[in-house]
């Protein structure tokens, strides 16, 4: 097997072990004309022999090179044409993107890349993205993620598949690369910024890593990415493992202190990295420090709250800590749940249903209309003082004795007579409307839906 060939089957094994390509699938291939791209290009080709794929060739102009640009993509419109695949060519503007979401030009052009990819795979009908990415540029993200400061996530690097995005390539070097496209005789484009040192990236690849190589071990970057592999392991493990710690001490937006106190610090950090990123729209900048600020709600008592980026917003109240994002909108009608009323006849000796979401009221107590709706200003029910006698409480009052959360208490319906309150749903019912003796006209409420469950007891009956 001669060195072309070795190096397919190297490329194609490493696809198959990650499970990268299937039959019938549609791929979008990121081609730029430099020597990673155009490798990945024909080594697809060749590997369609294998497995039957659609390709669609993607080339984004990013408008800083200009004429050089041009030829790029005249170059790799030429390909296409000759291997009959789609091309699809894109005009970007990464100064314009730049100024605009106050990045670098490096991460603008990064951003228009997937973007135009992405919107390419969703016309195709849920098409993979295939990237050239090498085993260099894994080894360059990790040691530009360690200068910026990483968790251990950012130490992986780049991963072979990520959501629909698949990188073939990382398994190689650039020198093998460039190796392969010489003994097959194809020839490709050089991007003249890439010997610059306007970009942190180039500076890291022709300096630090080059010095590395030179005079470290000339295998700096296969033993890198070998130790990305491990660590890749080991936080995919991590994140299994927060997930079922997760599942045991959080309900909803509401993190349980006593039994998340009890995990081992690792796991603490992982689940509330996890709620932060998914309260994220980007999923990013996340830092070590939120997660340290909002380890302080659960290591002293009192109501706190600690705001972060986004909007996000962690609070402690009583013995949980909650998480959320400020912009939620209030709930809306349409969120109130659903009731069904009917009237009954009490008979000799007829139990009053206990479960959680059948109620009966004393009918003839209710002189208007009862209404779902969530609270007001100015309600109350009555409960009984311990003493045998019954009186008004402020609803509000109640929720601060019951101990429910104030980002709580706006999203609890209620079924209410004016400001009188017949049931705090999920809570407790109001003294006043209970049936008694005297009782003569029931009226029965019920809630509906999948919440349904008349095993379920209500602490207040």
């Amino acid at each position: 097997m001669d060195k072309q060939q070795k190096t397919e089957e190297k490329v194609y094994s490493y696809m198959e072990e990650n499970h990268m390509v299937q039959p019938g699938d549609k791929l979008i291939l990121g081609v730029s004309g430099g020597a990673d791209s155009v490798c990945l290009l024909f080594l697809l080709l060749e590997y369609r022999k294998r497995t039957d794929f659609e390709m669609t060739v993607v080339h984004v102009n990013h408008g800083l090179r200009g004429v050089e640009a041009q030829e790029d993509a005249c170059y790799v419109e030429k390909l296409c044409r000759e291997w009959e695949i789609p091309f699809y060519p894109v005009q970007g503007d990464v100064r314009s993107i730049a100024a605009e979401e106050k990045c670098s030009c490096e991460d603008a052009g990064r951003r228009l890349r997937y973007r135009v990819f992405q919107k390419a795979a969703t016309e195709l009908g849920g098409a993979k993205i295939a990237v050239a990415h090498n085993s260099n540029d894994r080894a360059e993200t990790m040691l530009l993620h360690l200068f910026r400061g990483s968790g251990l996530k950012g130490l992986c690097g780049m991963e072979p598949v990520r959501e629909n995005i698949i990188r073939p390539l990382l398994c190689l070097e650039r020198e093998e690369i460039e190796a392969y496209l010489r003994e097959k005789g194809i020839s490709w484009c050089t991007d003249s910024t890439n010997g610059e040192d306007a970009y942190t990236r180039n500076r890291i690849r022709h300096h630090i890593l080059l010095y590395a190589e030179q005079e470290i071990s000339e295998r700096t970057v296969s033993h890198m990415c070998r130790t990305a592999e491990l660590l890749s392991e080991t936080e995919e493990y991590l994140r299994q493992q927060a997930e079922d710690a997760g599942r045991r001490c959080i309900d909803g937006n509401r993190i349980d202190v006593v039994s998340f106190g009890a995990l081992h610090p690792v796991l603490q950090k992982k689940i509330l990295l996890h709620c932060m990123e998914d309260l994220s729209p980007t999923g990013k900048d996340i830092a070590a420090v939120h997660v340290k600020d909002v380890l302080t709600l659960f290591e002293r008592e009192g109501n706190r709250s600690i705001c972060l980026p986004f909007g996000i917003r962690f609070y402690r109240q009583y013995d949980a800590v909650f998480f959320e994002r400020d912009d939620e909108e209030r709930p809306r009608q349409e969120a109130l749940p659903k009731l069904e009323f009917s009237e009954l006849f009490l008979k000799n000796r007829e139990e009053v249903p206990r479960n959680k979401y059948t109620k009966w009221f004393d009918y003839d107590k209710i002189k208007k209309s009862p209404v779902v709706r969530f609270r007001q200003k100015g309600d109350y029910l009555t409960i009984s003082d311990g003493k045998g006698n019954v009186v008004h409480k402020s609803l509000k009052d109640y929720m601060v004795t019951e101990k429910i959360p104030r980002e709580m208490r706006d999203r609890i319906p209620v079924l209410a007579e004016g400001s009188h309150i017949l049931w705090l749903i999920g809570y407790r019912i109001s003294e006043y409307y209970k049936i008694d003796r005297n009782t003569k006209h029931i009226l029965q409420v019920k809630l509906l839906g999948d919440c349904t469950d008349s095993r379920t007891e209500e602490k207040h009956g």
